[in-house]
């Protein structure tokens, strides 16, 4: 596992890293740092742009102190990535957040670990890709 993908639910969650659902997503966010170190690869954790908008995560606003601070990159929704999204909604009626980490994942070319609390919707939008879910 090389990508952890996060979604409006993991987000939500890390807003309360004392919960056990917080407390679950730091624990998925714990194995990019050790890859890193361990196998010198280019692990990271990442949050796809819609997802950020569905869970009302504004980088800029004050009150997300505490997310900004932890290690999770952007990833944008760019035109491939939208084309691709698109399509996975027409075929399968997910949300177009959960399009776009089923596109990442298609295109990802490296293993993927979402933390989700919809692992049905990933595995069916991700398919025919495998995708490691960790279930909020």
């Amino acid at each position: 596992m090389t990508t952890v993908i996060l979604d409006s639910e993991a987000i939500t969650a890390l807003r309360k890293p004392a919960s056990a659902k917080g407390r679950a997503v730091l624990a998925a966010l714990e194995v990019v740092p050790a890859q890193r170190k361990r196998r010198r690869i280019n692990a990271h954790a990442i949050v796809p742009t819609t997802v950020r908008v569905e869970a009302h995560w504004n980088r800029r606003d004050p009150a997300a102190a505490t997310l900004n601070r932890l290690p999770i990159l952007d990833s944008t929704l760019t035109s491939d990535i939208a084309n691709h999204a698109s399509d996975i909604v027409e075929s399968t009626g997910v949300s177009v957040a959960d399009a776009h980490i089923a596109a990442l994942v298609a295109t990802s070319g490296q293993p993927v670990v979402v933390v989700t609390s919809d692992p049905r919707d990933i595995e069916r939008a991700s398919a025919p890709h495998r995708v490691r879910v960790i279930r909020l």
